[in-house]
């Protein structure tokens, strides 16, 4: 008989190819949280107050130097690396991932960049993103 080597690696694996086949047509959300495959990704929450929308990422044992934000019209970006700093030995149990991570969010609305915010406090990465408002232009007669 095979034996079958199981890894925290190998079961965040099957994690994510679950995640991949989420049926779109039950997903009424309004934006999409995009994962990808072989990698970690934090709990992340997107809500929306009247003037913004909030992503916050859990993700403790971070520095804000640790983090590389961006946005590309709809699609807001968030990348970094958690650092494992304790010295390993044999694990009995192992549920924190580090290493590489990327989130990416679809956005359902156009933002404000130039008035977007960042903060990183008590383990949770905060990004506001201000609601892009109609422009309402007068027209004039001769």
């Amino acid at each position: 008989m095979e034996k079958i080597t199981v890894t925290p690696d190998s079961l965040r694996r099957v994690w994510h190819i679950s995640e991949d086949y989420q049926n779109p047509i039950t997903d009424t959300s309004r934006w999409r949280i995009i994962s990808r495959p072989h990698a970690w990704r934090p709990p992340t929450d997107v809500y929306e107050t009247d003037e913004a929308l909030i992503i916050r990422v859990e993700v403790a044992g971070m520095r804000e130097a640790d983090f590389t934000i961006s946005l590309v019209e709809r699609t807001l970006t968030i990348r970094g690396i958690r650092q494992d700093t304790s010295e390993r030995r044999a694990y009995h149990q192992m549920e924190i991932a580090f290493g590489e991570f990327t989130t990416e969010v679809e956005l359902p609305y156009n933002i404000v960049s130039e008035k977007v915010e960042a903060n990183y406090r008590d383990g949770f990465l905060r990004i506001m993103l201000p609601i892009a408002q109609p422009k309402h232009i007068k027209v004039e007669g001769e």
